[in-house]
């Protein structure tokens, strides 16, 4: 996953967890940030193809030997 896109759920994630008043206007913002992030799981970036080349990606062959 791209470190912009985890940063920037994770800073959703805060936004809705200080966002616990119960006031009608804190309950739609939360509400908006927490189908902000259910829409970002849900379109996860995916990898670009490796370009084939003689240089190996070590977190990509990390994961594979999993």
């Amino acid at each position: 996953m791209l470190p912009t896109y985890v940063l920037a759920r994770d800073h959703l994630q805060r936004a809705a967890t200080i966002l616990q008043g119960e006031d009608q206007r804190s309950q739609q913002l939360r509400h908006i940030i927490e189908r902000t992030i259910s829409l970002m799981e849900e379109l996860r970036p995916t990898p670009a193809r490796p370009v084939d080349t003689n240089v190996l990606d070590l977190e990509t062959f990390r994961q594979l030997r999993r």
